[in-house]
């Protein structure tokens, strides 16, 4: 029979049930060809369904001829019943969404900035999140597909500058979506959003390349049950304890110690539990991912004649938006081999994840998207969420995340950190006021919070003890005014106990650091949970009373701050 039926594109079409129909391009006046008994008013239906579709931007295609040996049962009578097959442009596994035809080429249509459109001959195109290859002045610039816009083209992201890039270069579909090396190989080195090696030490060695793209682990991987990831940093381990496989936010101006931080917490990972860390900078300063490195080196953290403990993936400010939305999930890529394949508990970092959320949103509006509130990407917590959910513990290993959180205008209620904070397991608040009184790590005890300082995690004696440290430092806070003003001698005497001893327990809140060693002089310290439990419980129940407030200044434990107030005691004797 012929049907006189408008043009429109081919589709496959999905049916209710588990039915598919390819639908193929004929000629104008093509019979449709039925094995089953389907009625005329019910392929109108089919027909008129696909005519009012979106995605029909030409009208310069023919007729479809439908084969169909399904019954007239199979059929719903109404337009709900065929939608054509789109890509949903979720992150998945690489062979979810692999092309089946790597060798797919097709030449450039239109350069917009970091927007570039592919045209391809074919009807078979890349599919979304794939990676296309073109030389841009004897320079690979990777693009990864974003949209298939009709008549055969795509449009893509570059992860580099397209200064250069011409229309009718050669594109070639790698048949993946963008590739990383991942292993061993990697630490101690500095590489890009795609993978290649940006600290001039030749070629990373690797055996395996990973997508940057990838599903969470499925539920029953994951491990349920909450632990605690001890740091062997007594403020943090006390006060506002991480998760193991959980998502830290770490906030901080300039100069608070920040990076010497993060660089003992990576330190102190290695040392207790054999862990790599692996430092994604992402569109921060060059100029402070460039000291980083260095004082990693002087630091021993990366070490270039023998093993290192950290990998770093870099994508900064003046990255285009593409690299800067991407290079986090290749940070989190290496995390999760060392996870998977190497049952580690590994520690990533991600220095800013607000860039993060910045560059989706530069990347959504090149793409034409209308923009969501404050002019965020409409698909804000999608992507956020598809990045967090793959930061898990599993039955092998960890990623343990800490995210450094920049707040726009310090409006917490932005969406960008508004999004971020319904992610993290507790927030780290580095304090100027704090490191102004020379107490490192600036760590405010008040401000940091944590989820698993919870009874039934931590167990009720840590939950006692953390909770009257902060409460004898929030009473200490209380009478800092009346201080100021009238003196301690106004006090009365349990207030000038309470004092005497919150002054004690800040000052016990410090420790020297290991990667600090080489500008303090003092060796660095690692304590464990139980004697940060049982020193500060002493203090607190008045052990060290007799001893003078410098002596629990950069100690580790109690019996340090012992020695070290019988030393000073002795001295002055002497003296």
């Amino acid at each position: 029979m012929l049907l006189g039926f408008s043009e429109f594109r081919c589709f496959d079409l999905h049916i209710s049930g588990p039915f598919r129909l390819p639908v193929t391009c004929g000629a104008k006046g093509t019979k449709i060809e039925l094995a089953g008994r389907i009625s005329k008013d019910l392929l109108s239906i089919a027909i008129s369904s696909l005519r009012n579709s979106t995605l029909i931007t030409s009208p310069s295609l023919s007729f479809a001829m439908f084969r169909s040996s399904i019954s007239k049962t199979a059929f719903r009578a109404s337009k709900s019943a065929f939608r054509p097959v789109v890509s949903t442009g979720l992150r998945a596994s690489s062979a979810r969404f692999a092309s089946d035809a790597a060798s797919l080429s097709g030449k450039i249509h239109q350069v917009i900035g970091a927007v570039v459109d592919v045209k391809f001959d074919t009807d078979k195109l890349p599919p979304i999140l794939n990676a296309l290859e073109t030389d841009n002045g004897g320079q690979k610039l990777i693009l990864e597909v974003a949209q298939h816009l009709g008549e055969n083209v795509v449009r893509t992201i570059a992860m580099d500058g397209t200064e250069g890039l011409v229309r009718g270069h050669k594109a070639t579909d790698t048949g993946n979506p963008i590739m990383v090396p991942v292993g061993p190989g990697t630490l101690g080195r500095i590489m890009n959003v795609t993978g290649d090696p940006i600290d001039e030490r030749g070629p990373i060695k690797h055996t395996k390349k990973l997508p940057i793209h990838a599903d969470a682990p499925p539920f029953t991987d994951q491990s349920t049950a909450a632990e605690v990831l001890v740091t062997g940093i007594k403020v943090v381990d006390l006060l506002a304890p991480y998760a193991r496989g959980g998502k830290i936010g770490l906030f901080g101006g300039a100069g608070v110690g920040k990076t010497v931080f993060i660089q003992e917490l990576i330190n102190n990972i290695a040392k207790a539990h054999g862990g790599y860390s692996v430092f994604t900078g992402v569109g921060e300063r060059t100029r402070e991912g460039n000291d980083l490195y260095h004082e990693m080196q002087e630091t021993k953290v990366i070490n270039l004649e023998g093993e290192s403990k950290v990998a770093l993936v870099f994508g900064q400010m003046n990255e285009p938006p593409g690299a800067r939305a991407r290079v986090a999930l290749t940070g989190l890529t290496v995390a999760e081999y060392f996870r998977d394949e190497e049952g580690q508990d590994v520690l990533l970092f991600i220095d800013n994840i607000f860039r993060f959320t910045q560059a989706g949103s530069e990347v959504s509006a090149l793409l034409g998207r209308i923009p969501s509130a404050v002019g965020y990407q409409p698909t804000l917590a999608v992507d956020m969420g598809l990045m967090q959910e793959r930061i898990t513990t599993t039955n092998k290993g960890s990623i343990t995340s800490v995210q450094a959180v920049y707040v726009p205008a310090d409006d917490l209620t932005d969406p960008a950190p508004a999004t971020t904070f319904a992610h993290l397991d507790a927030t780290t608040v580095l304090s100027r006021g704090i490191s102004e009184l020379g107490i490192y790590p600036a760590v405010d005890p008040l401000d940091s919070k944590s989820r698993m300082l919870d009874p039934r995690i931590i167990g009720q004696d840590h939950y006692d003890t953390a909770t009257k440290v902060q409460q004898m430092l929030q009473e200490y806070k209380s009478l800092q005014d009346i201080i100021a003003i009238l003196g301690m001698d106004e006090l009365s005497e349990a207030d000038k106990l309470t004092v005497e001893r919150a002054r004690k327990i800040q000052r016990f809140l410090s420790q020297p650091f290991a990667v600090a060693q080489v500008f303090t002089g003092i060796e660095g310290v690692l304590v464990d949970l139980k004697d940060t439990i049982r020193s500060f419980k002493a203090i607190m129940n008045g052990e060290g009373d007799d001893l003078p407030e410098s002596a629990f200044y950069m100690v580790g434990d109690i019996d340090h701050a012992r020695s070290k107030g019988e030393k000073i005691l002795a001295d002055l004797e002497k003296n």
